[in-house]
Parts: structure tokens; C-alpha cells; sequence
């Protein structure tokens, strides 16, 4: 069977699925829900089964794409009614605080537990390099590439990256650490590995490269990346009340994890599916999770 060929199949065993009784007219008469989903490859996996869920209960769902804080924005602004997914306290906290000046939110399920650290490969010794502030030490920074290479301005692994430049003294050291794309992040990674070359990753748990690689987390003595956050919905409390009550039971009930995010995120990100194609695969790979969150009778 070929690529093509197996996500037809996927898609039409999940369209199976989701076919219930609120669909067809009842669905298109109902307002479309507004998801906000934040513009990375995992966010977008999460979203996508967010969607299916939401679409299984008879909504129609609008997706919008914007990068972290301008996501919130959205929200904040009522151009969207929900953030796939927000992470809390530490990494979004300060954005829920801004849609909040002006409606409350509610935080609804548990996609996954994501925290945001800073590691090497697994081949730099563990007793050379075991925390951040060995990279200062004259060996290692002789032998560490002097970049380290992070995504966008607005992520949470950015924020808590520029304040361990200055705070453990690696501007000093000589490192630079600059922002740039998802895929920048990545490849400056994986061709760092293919070379054996030392490098720093500002990385976060869930997200593909864990599927390809074994990554060592560095520790971060003085605590700046944040710890484990709660990645949830986050709703306009507003939106959720024009919303049945069933659907709101089922976004409280979805519950996924760190190691079922980055499988879709590997798939996405380099085994060549769309997002909507991976989560019809993982869900018609695991009925029974998917009951638990809408409810027997409708499967």
C-alpha cells in the first residue's frame, strides 16, 4: 500500500468515526467555533484532534494560525473563541493575563504536560557537561558550538533562554543565541548530530526530535525555564456558555499525553502527513480513549 493509498484509508475509517448523530444539517446551522492554534508543528497536531473532536459533536471549526502571542491576541479580541493549546502558568500565563483584562477564560482538559529545557546529545559526556553553567567552563566552550539556535520571539523556551544567556553569563562566555523558525531550531540540531558536533538545543517535551533522537536534558540550577506546565484549551468564557453542554464535558474530558503529541508530531514533521491525517490515524488506532471523551452511546 502506498503513503497515498493508507491515508485515504485513515481518513475515511476516521471520517467512520465521526459520523453521529449531530451532523449534516444540525451542524451547519450551529455558529462555527473559532480555534486559535498556535503556528508549530505539535500545536498544530493537538489542534487537529481538538477539531475531530469537536466536529464528532456536530461543530463546524474554523482553524486560524498565528504565533504565540499573537494567538492570544485573538483571543483577547474575540477573533477566535479557543487557544489550542496554552501552556500553564509559566510559559502563557502572561498572555492569559492580557485576554483576561477584558473575558474571562477557562482552561478546559489536559492535552499533555510540556516543560521547556536546554539540552545536548547524548554523546557529550554527562560528567563534562551536566548543567548550563559548565558551558562557561574553558573546555567546553572551546569545544561547544558558539550558537544556540531557538525559535520565535514569542515561545516560552525563547523568554527563558534569553534570561539564561545573561544570568548564567554565557553572552559573556562568547555563545550568541538567536530566534529563527521552528525548522532553523531543528536542522542546526540534527546536522549538529550528524556531524558529532557539541551543540546546545533549546528544546521542550512534547516535540518530534525526541522520536529520532536522544537528547540529555541539561540542569538548570538557577530554575529559569519555568518547569511542568498544564497544556490545555483555553476558552472565552463568553463562547463556552452559547456552547451544549455535552461539548464542553468532552473538551474538559480529552486527555493525551507528552509521548502521544510528539508521535504526531513526528509524523507531521517528517513522516510527510497533514495534521488532520495523523489524528485520524491515532484515533482510529485508539477507540477506546476516544469514548471515554464523548461518551459511549456516541461512538
Amino acid at each position: 500500500m502506498t503513503g497515498n493509498q493508507r491515508r485515504a484509508v485513515l481518513l475515511s475509517a476516521a471520517s467512520a468515526l465521526l459520523s453521529g448523530s449531530a451532523t449534516g444539517a444540525a451542524a451547519a446551522e450551529r455558529t462555527p467555533i473559532r480555534l486559535g492554534v498556535i503556528d508549530l508543528s505539535f500545536h498544530r497536531a493537538t489542534a487537529a484532534v481538538v477539531t475531530a473532536l469537536l466536529e464528532r459533536l456536530g461543530h463546524r471549526v474554523e482553524r486560524q494560525f498565528a504565533l504565540h502571542e499573537a494567538c492570544f491576541d485573538l483571543l483577547r479580541a474575540g477573533a477566535v473563541d479557543m487557544v489550542a493549546s496554552a501552556w500553564l502558568n509559566a510559559s502563557h500565563g502572561v498572555y492569559r493575563a492580557r485576554v483576561e483584562e477584558v473575558v474571562p477564560t477557562r482552561a478546559l482538559g489536559l492535552h499533555y504536560q510540556p516543560y521547556a529545557f536546554w539540552g545536548v546529545p547524548d554523546y557529550v559526556p554527562p560528567s563534562v557537561v551536566g548543567s548550563i553553567q559548565d558551558l562557561t567552563l574553558p573546555d567546553v566552550r572551546a569545544r561547544m558550538h558558539p550558537v544556540i539556535q531557538g525559535i520565535g520571539p514569542g515561545a516560552g523556551i525563547t523568554r527563558f533562554s534569553m534570561k539564561a544567556m545573561e544570568d548564567y553569563g554565557l553572552s559573556k562566555a562568547g555563545y550568541r543565541f538567536q530566534t529563527g523558525s521552528e525548522e532553523d531550531c531543528f536542522t542546526a540540531f540534527e546536522r549538529a548530530v550528524a556531524e558529532q558536533q557539541w551543540r546546545v538545543v533549546p528544546l521542550w517535551h512534547p516535540q518530534f526530535l525526541h522520536a529520532r533522537h536522544q537528547i540529555r536534558e541539561l540542569k538548570d540550577p538557577r530554575q529559569l525555564f519555568g518547569g511542568v506546565d498544564q497544556a490545555v484549551l483555553l476558552a472565552r468564557e463568553d463562547r463556552l456558555q452559547d456552547l451544549p453542554d455535552e461539548t464542553v464535558q468532552a473538551l474538559e474530558r480529552m486527555r493525551l499525553s507528552n509521548g502521544i503529541v510528539s508521535a504526531l508530531d513526528h509524523a507531521i514533521s517528517r513522516g510527510g502527513q497533514t495534521p488532520d491525517e495523523a489524528a485520524a490515524g491515532w484515533m482510529t488506532e485508539h477507540p477506546d480513549r476516544w469514548r471515554q471523551w464523548v461518551g459511549r452511546d456516541r461512538v
